[in-house]
């Protein structure tokens, strides 16, 4: 299975902000749509980071509560790895074990495409798995 296939189903919607944009406001579209990263994007949709849950811990213990006021560019992380939608699944938990992260926004010619987390490359997996034993099991039955 594929990066695209998973945008296939998931779509391609992804939450984006500004680097100059406050880490409040960050903070407010993490919560309002309920997901652990936002990418941070310049003109024309090209990736220019990533903030994370994390980042933002990170910051704010650092900080204080001043950090909510302080640029997204002041806690993302500015060398974002990426995939495509060519990557497999197994390609990508592998970008995401070595890195240790948990999000991976997808690239197409130098543009934000989409983005998939850890969740849903083990859903896709898991799915993977299941269809294969079911096909053991029809080649068993009709053996």
């Amino acid at each position: 299975m594929s990066v695209k296939q998973i945008l296939d189903v998931k779509g391609r919607g992804v939450v984006t902000i500004r680097p100059d944009a406050p880490i409040s406001e960050a903070v407010e579209l993490l919560a309002q749509h309920r997901i652990g990263a936002i990418v941070v994007t310049g003109l024309e949709r090209r990736i220019t980071g990533i903030l994370s849950e994390r980042d933002v811990v990170r910051l704010l213990g650092a900080k204080g509560a001043d950090a909510l006021g302080l640029p997204v560019s002041a806690a993302m992380t500015s060398k974002v790895q990426s995939c495509t939608e060519t990557h497999t699944i197994n390609q990508v938990m592998e970008i995401m074990t070595r890195g240790r992260f948990r999000h991976l926004p997808v690239d197409k010619e130098g543009r934000l495409d989409g983005i998939v987390s850890i969740g849903d490359v083990v859903k896709a997996r898991i799915e993977e798995v299941e269809r294969e034993a079911e096909e053991i099991k029809q080649y068993i039955a009709t053996a």
